[in-house]
């Protein structure tokens, strides 16, 4: 008996990856977070599959679903939104399975972050302007941030700041972030990205909690910082440039 943890993706079925659409397709058990993962992946589950919203239960309740499984010899695919990597609370379950001796494997998603960029058609990292993106949120109830992971630290840099979980904070990231970016910084917020009631509001660190204010968002967004998000006048990559010389472009002279 195996647990399939399987990225769900942003929120639009199709998003979803082969192998994660594969796996729930065999799996007779399927948990799933009903506040964020978007019921239409569940047609992908098989015939007479047990299917369960984690959303109201607990991780202990959690636990012992997984516990039942491996009790019936039945496969598990439990469904998470975006990308397992961040945020997805995989850790904790991951240590109770251990603990049993439960197989387990992962399988990637596509991340809210990427969705986002797609909805605003940008590309997140800019030649010259911006190189780095930074994905990050603010303390919570249910997670607090370490002493030196804050909007300060991060928007010193300059980088694109990837928000998450935190558009209840949007004034405190606007006072934190206007002295490093400016008032005239950029700032995207997307709200439910790949979802049919997708919103996207653009502003900047000066007018987006106005812009915000008219179309009121309180859960499920992403926020967006940084000058690369209004680039346009930027240098060209290299890597296109027909003197720029790569091993596969096959030029005379070059050599590995």
């Amino acid at each position: 008996m195996t647990v399939h943890f399987i990225g769900a993706g942003p929120g639009a079925a199709d998003l979803i990856t082969v192998r994660g659409r594969d796996l729930i397709g065999k799996c007779p058990v399927c948990l799933y977070a009903g506040s964020i993962v978007s019921p239409e992946l569940l047609q992908y589950c098989p015939p007479g599959a047990r299917i369960i919203d984690t959303a109201p239960m607990s991780l202990d309740e959690i636990e012992r679903e997984y516990l039942l499984a491996a009790a019936n010899g039945e496969d598990v695919a439990r469904l998470h939104s975006g990308d397992l990597s961040v945020w997805s609370a995989v850790a904790e379950q991951i240590r109770r399975l251990n603990r049993h001796g439960i197989d387990y494997t992962m399988t990637p998603g596509v991340p809210s972050f990427a969705a986002a960029a797609s909805a605003i058609g940008r590309e997140l990292t800019i030649p010259a302007v911006a190189q780095s993106l930074v994905l990050t949120r603010v303390s919570g109830r249910a997670s607090p941030m370490p002493e030196k992971e804050t909007l300060a630290n991060f928007g010193a840099t300059g980088a694109t700041l990837a928000i998450h979980l935190a558009i209840h904070s949007l004034p405190e990231i606007v006072r934190e972030l206007t002295p490093l970016y400016g008032e005239t910084c950029p700032v995207v917020v997307v709200f439910k990205a790949s979802w049919p009631e997708q919103r996207i509001l653009k502003g900047t660190l000066s007018t987006i909690e106005a812009e915000v204010a008219k179309d009121p968002i309180d859960r499920t967004a992403l926020i967006f910082v940084g000058p690369g998000l209004g680039a346009e006048d930027f240098q060209e990559s290299s890597l296109y440039d027909p003197d720029y010389q790569r091993r596969f472009r096959g030029r005379d002279g070059f050599f590995e």
